[in-house]
């Protein structure tokens, strides 16, 4: 019976996931935005998630207010996800919060948490992976593979992610701007 119920629920989300990827399509920020939180991601006020962004479990995922998430992102909710306020994740970023124990003998899914701080820049590309929190300010490079935390105003890159460098404004207090009308 618990299988049962497992499996269903399952097939639900994946076909709310497989809504949400059409609703991700559609030209208008306040549309998707609304059809977002119906299926439960809580979206701060100022947020934008440009097109083709891909969840998985919805209900786990909190944006703050004045981030915008670019093009083809994936944000996974299968763990809690929480993005901070004014945080600037480029396209085609990856964040998950689950994987596989590759030591397992049933390679079973491991889960953690992942939190992004405030004012977060995240370049093009990057991956950044359970259990991972990114601290206020910092700044992850273009593909680069966030395994371990990032401390505040640290700027990080390669794979897997080193500090590279620090950012010198440690009271940011910008807005973002507003998203493309079409993206």
């Amino acid at each position: 019976m618990d299988r049962a119920v497992r499996r269903t629920k399952t097939v639900f989300w994946e076909l709310a996931n497989l809504k949400l990827i059409w609703i991700g399509f559609f030209p208008s920020h306040y549309i998707r935005r609304f059809f977002y939180r119906l299926f439960g991601i809580k979206i701060g006020s100022g947020s934008a998630i440009h097109t083709g962004a891909r969840f998985y479990y919805p209900p786990n995922i909190e944006i703050g207010a004045d981030t915008i998430v670019g093009e083809s992102a994936v944000l996974d909710g299968r763990d809690k996800l929480y993005i901070g306020s004014h945080v600037d994740i480029a396209s085609e970023v990856m964040i998950y919060n689950a994987e596989h124990d590759i030591n397992d003998e049933n390679f079973k899914a491991l889960t953690a948490p992942v939190k992004i701080g405030d004012y977060v820049f995240i370049g093009p590309r990057a991956i950044i992976l359970p259990g991972v929190t990114i601290g206020k300010g910092a700044v992850v490079g273009a593909g680069a593979v966030v395994t371990k935390d990032v401390e505040e105003f640290a700027i990080v890159g390669g794979v897997p992610a080193k500090p590279i460098g620090e950012r010198q404004n440690k009271n940011p207090n910008y807005k973002l701007g507003r998203a493309a009308w079409f993206r």
